[in-house]
C-alpha cells in the first residue's frame, strides 16, 4: 500500500513562492522582450486629414509614424522627400543614428539597406539623385516631432538622409531644411533601438516601409 505524504505548511509556502516567482519572471521576460507593448499603432485610414496628399506613413518595428509634409515651407526638399518615398527608396533602410529622447536619423539608401548594410560607411552614403540646396526658415519652430533633411557640416549637401526630433531643438532653427512633422506615432520612434554609449547603432532597427497615404488607400 502506498501512503500519501502530506506537505508541511512550510513546503506549501515554498511551493507557492516558487510558482509565483516563475510566473513573475515569465511576465517580466515577455515585457522586456516585447518592447512594443502598450504602444498604439495608428491606422491612417481611420483618421481624417485636411491635406491627405501631404501625409506620409513610415512603418517602424512598433507601428506607424504618420507625418504631414510641408511643401509650402520647403518646396524642393519636400519634392525630393516625396519622390524618395514614392520610389520606395526608404524601405528596409536602417535607423543608423539614434540619440535617446533626442532624435532618430535614417535614410542612407547607399550604405543603410538591410541587405547590404555597411557599418564602416553608414551615414556617408550618396544617391544617384545628387544633392539639393538647403531651405531654411527662421520662423519654423523645430519642435518635438519635426522631420528635417540631414546634411554634412556644409550647406547645400542634402540628399536622402533625414532626422526626426524627439524633443524640441531651437538651435536647429535656420540650420536645417524642415520637411514636416509627426502627427501620430511619436512614441513608436522612442522605441527605436539606441545605445547609451554611441549615437551609431550596431544591429539597428529598420524602416519597414515608407508610403504616401494615397498609395495605401
Amino acid at each position: 500500500m502506498i501512503h500519501k505524504i502530506k506537505q508541511s505548511r512550510s513546503e506549501k509556502i515554498l511551493l507557492f513562492f516558487l510558482i509565483s516567482l516563475f510566473i513573475f519572471s515569465l511576465g517580466s521576460f515577455f515585457i522586456i522582450k516585447n518592447k512594443c507593448l502598450l504602444i498604439k499603432d495608428h491606422d491612417p485610414n481611420k483618421i481624417k486629414f485636411i491635406h491627405p496628399e501631404n501625409i506620409a506613413i513610415l512603418r517602424a518595428p512598433c507601428g506607424n509614424v504618420i507625418i504631414e509634409l510641408y511643401p509650402n515651407i520647403s518646396p524642393n526638399s519636400v519634392k525630393r522627400f516625396k519622390m524618395l518615398i514614392e520610389r520606395n527608396e526608404y524601405d528596409n533602410v536602417a535607423f543608423h543614428r539614434v540619440i535617446k529622447n533626442v532624435l532618430v536619423q535614417s535614410g542612407d539608401t547607399e550604405y543603410g539597406k538591410r541587405e547590404s548594410l555597411n557599418y564602416a560607411k553608414i551615414g556617408n552614403g550618396k544617391s544617384k539623385y545628387g544633392t539639393i540646396n538647403t531651405e531654411t526658415d527662421n520662423n519654423f519652430d523645430f519642435e518635438k516631432g519635426t522631420v528635417a533633411m540631414a546634411r554634412t557640416y556644409e550647406r547645400n549637401t542634402e540628399d536622402t538622409q533625414f532626422f526626426i526630433l524627439l524633443k524640441d531643438a531651437p538651435l536647429f532653427e535656420g540650420e536645417y531644411s524642415p520637411v514636416g512633422k509627426v502627427k501620430y506615432g511619436l512614441d513608436v520612434l522612442k522605441k527605436i533601438k539606441y545605445d547609451n554609449k554611441t549615437e551609431y547603432i550596431l544591429r539597428p532597427d529598420f524602416i519597414e516601409t515608407f508610403r504616401m497615404l494615397k498609395s495605401i488607400n
